[in-house]
């Protein structure tokens, strides 16, 4: 009974939280505002249920989600950067990347993919590149969702149990664990390195999935709230009177 009553309020926070988000974005809609957000983590740390949720309620139109691997042939000819560019948002809208620019000091870094001159430079380009977002009005918010190894290794046999769930673990994914102490490095380096005030990393413990996907909705919301009159204006004078005379009466 008791999990059951935990679960229910799990389920009334979340929605809350779920309609939070979206008076954020009818009000970036609104101000035409700019939001990037930023999901890294450990792998199957529950990044993509995460994103899900944050994006249950909200309109498709304002907001797009983008799914970052490797880079193709054409990307590998540029700078890394540039395929993030070309994601970000238009006025009145949110971009959402999961993973980001910070594969360069990651999986790059871990399986030699880069050599160490560039994933080591990549910190200062880095710090640059979001220093320019947030300058240019773009709020930005980074989150990195944690979970332990052993915790790890139990999603990955689910996935591997679950029909439905075994497209999520991959080569790849075995391939970190394998890594782990490697990675563990690198993401403490990148989150010390990269953590500026106007763009701080959020860490989420993501061991219990529920209390982190509501971490996650609380974050995002109260840092995308900032500042902003999320309060809907009032009708236009004109359109008010426009409707009450196709209506054929007072609007309140």
């Amino acid at each position: 009974m008791a999990n059951k009553d935990k679960s229910n309020g799990d389920d009334v926070a979340m929605g809350r939280l779920q309609i939070r988000m979206l008076e954020v974005q009818q009000a970036y809609h609104r101000d035409r505002r700019r939001a990037v957000l930023v999901f890294e983590g450990v792998d199957a740390a529950g990044k993509g249920g995460a994103i899900r949720r944050l994006t249950e309620r909200l309109d498709p139109r304002g907001v797009k989600v983008w799914p970052i691997g490797p880079p193709d042939q054409h990307d590998q000819g540029h700078h890394y950067l540039r395929r993030f560019w070309a994601r970000l948002p238009e006025p009145g809208t949110i971009a959402i990347f999961d993973r980001s620019w910070y594969g360069r000091v990651l999986v790059e870094r871990v399986d030699a993919l880069a050599p160490k001159p560039s994933w080591k430079r990549a910190y200062d380009e880095i710090n640059s590149f979001e220093r320019m977002l947030t300058d240019d009005g773009i709020r930005l918010v980074k989150l990195f969702i944690d979970i332990d190894r052993k915790e790890q290794l139990r999603r990955f046999r689910e996935r591997a149990l679950v029909p439905y769930k075994r497209w999520k673990v991959t080569e790849s994914d075995l391939r970190m664990h394998r890594n782990w102490n490697a990675y563990q490095h690198a993401f403490k380096d990148m989150l010390k390195r990269c953590s500026a005030r106007a763009a701080p990393w959020h860490v989420v413990p993501g061991n219990d999935k529920a209390k982190a996907r509501l971490k996650v909705l609380g974050i995002v919301a109260d840092a995308l709230a900032r500042d902003v009159e999320l309060r809907p204006p009032e009708l236009a004078p004109e359109l008010r009177k426009s409707l009450e005379k196709l209506l054929g009466g007072r609007l309140g």
